[in-house]
């Protein structure tokens, strides 16, 4: 369930959110939507995978925690074990909304239902006692900007995607320490093959539109995929 309102500073004037990490939190989540504009800093610490919509032709970039659903491999208790978190889980519970028609600056809505809500006395303020946002607030702010801007963006880069035909379907399949075989399908990685044969004018557009170095960043991540096993190895083990 979801209670969506606009925030403002005399209806929330006492509301304090709750930033620590938890799975009561809503931090229990095998992944969360990236966008391009901030894969640069995804790859360092999760795998970026691309899925298709059900129903749709349109596809998302997730960062990966695990490996089925509710599993987060990041989530140490109530520490987040890893020095980035991805603008999409970060900005919760709030999110940017716009008037019906879709025109017009953004808005910061907050669910009131979110499990971030605090109790009295927990948490962070959202205004000061002048009502006036704090720090947090502003912060918040400049990520759900962030994570707007760079979603909006993000339908060139897959559009460029489909146009090159430089998707492919991706699957893993791994054996665990303990025998136990887990499984990542439905999922679309970028095809390394395809992308290195384009000629230096397909290069050359991708460049100046600004698609090249996130297909690199998300081809990079890549590699966090060895870690995520480990990581699953670990926590089997207690560790």
């Amino acid at each position: 369930m979801t209670r969506h309102a606009v925030l403002d500073n005399k209806t929330h004037r006492d509301l304090r959110i709750r930033t620590d990490a938890g799975a009561e939190l809503g931090d229990d989540i095998m992944a969360t939507l990236t966008v391009p504009s901030e894969f640069r800093r995804v790859q360092a610490h999760f795998p970026i995978l691309f899925r298709r919509e059900t129903g749709r032709d349109d596809f998302t970039a997730l960062a990966m925690f695990g490996f089925e659903n509710g599993e987060n491999l990041f989530l140490d208790g109530d520490r987040w074990d890893a020095r980035y978190r991805p603008l999409s889980a970060a900005i919760q519970p709030f999110l940017i909304g716009r008037p019906a028609g879709g025109d017009g600056p953004g808005q910061i809505h907050i669910d009131m239902d979110h499990p971030r809500i605090a109790a009295a006395g927990e948490g962070i303020r959202l205004f000061d006692a002048d009502g006036m946002a704090t720090p947090y607030l502003d912060g918040i702010a400049g990520r759900l900007g962030d994570l707007d801007e760079g979603y909006r963006e993000s339908g060139a880069f897959y559009d460029a995607l489909l146009a090159y035909d430089l998707l492919e379907p991706f699957s893993l399949e791994v054996t665990l320490d303990d025998g136990s075989i887990h499984s990542l399908v439905g999922f679309h990685i970028i095809d390394e093959a395809k992308l290195r044969a384009l000629g230096g004018e397909a290069l050359g557009a991708l460049h100046a539109a600004g698609h090249l170095m996130p297909m690199f960043m998300a081809l990079a991540s890549l590699s966090q995929l060895s870690v995520l096993v480990a990581r699953k190895n670990r926590r089997l083990a207690g560790g």
